[in-house]
């Protein structure tokens, strides 16, 4: 399988803008900038792109773990907070909420470890990953 997208740019890397566009058509021609970047302009970043992409990348493997350990998620919810410090995307910060009927905590937290070391986008991004995992009744 192979996904794209395409950004363009027009102008100064302060000034100027950009759109982007995916393969899906589910972002077309979205705004991005140094002012919805660094600002709180109204448009889309690269670290909100990449939050994105590891929380659903993480929550979907995380629901193919708990499967193939015998347990079917109620609901799984994964917000990502991304870091960029200095230039560099230094942490990508995930905090899962799991309702799983009848996991123990451990093999929760088991399910939760695998999901971390073998996840695509975990394994892409070259950052702390930081974990808080919680199961909600």
């Amino acid at each position: 399988m192979k996904r794209h997208a395409t950004a363009t740019w027009t102008g100064t890397g302060k000034d100027g803008y950009g759109q982007i566009s995916t393969q899906s058509g589910i972002l077309e021609q979205v705004y991005f900038s140094f002012t919805s970047r660094f600002g709180e302009v109204p448009g889309t970043n690269p670290e909100e792109l990449i939050a994105a992409a590891h929380a659903s990348c993480f929550t979907m493997k995380l629901s193919f773990v708990l499967n193939e350990a015998g347990f079917t998620a109620e609901l799984l919810e994964t917000r990502c907070h991304i870091t960029f410090e200095n230039a560099v995307i230094t942490e990508s910060h995930l905090i899962v909420k799991a309702k799983v009927s009848r996991i123990s905590q451990e093999t929760f937290d088991a399910c939760i470890k695998e999901t971390e070391l073998y996840g695509p986008v975990s394994r892409m991004l070259n950052a702390r990953i930081f974990i808080e995992a919680s199961l909600v009744k």
